[in-house]
């Protein structure tokens, strides 16, 4: 096993912090192992072991409305649900 001497530093927003801290913790892992564990697939994939997708502009303004509540609407049931898909 290779000697540990290379340092990695990352300024993070604190809420987003802990809520990692507190997934790493259900897992069983510390911040180095999961920041090792990261480091590791990125070799292991020659990329980032996750896509990565930039949305064209008709994705962009349907998240935007969706972000705004435009695109909310309620069902009283399912099969009103179906109805509406349906149409």
């Amino acid at each position: 096993m290779a000697i540990k001497t290379a340092v990695v530093r990352a300024r993070l927003e604190p809420g987003l912090k802990k809520k990692a801290e507190k997934i790493f913790k259900v897992v069983g892992l510390s911040e180095s192992e999961a920041v090792r564990l990261f480091y590791k697939n990125v070799v292991l994939y020659r990329g980032l072991p996750f896509s990565l997708n930039i949305p064209n502009e008709e994705t962009k303004a349907a998240i935007e409305e969706a972000r705004r509540g435009e695109l909310s609407r309620k069902y009283n049931s399912l099969d009103e649900l179906f109805v509406d898909l349906k149409s």
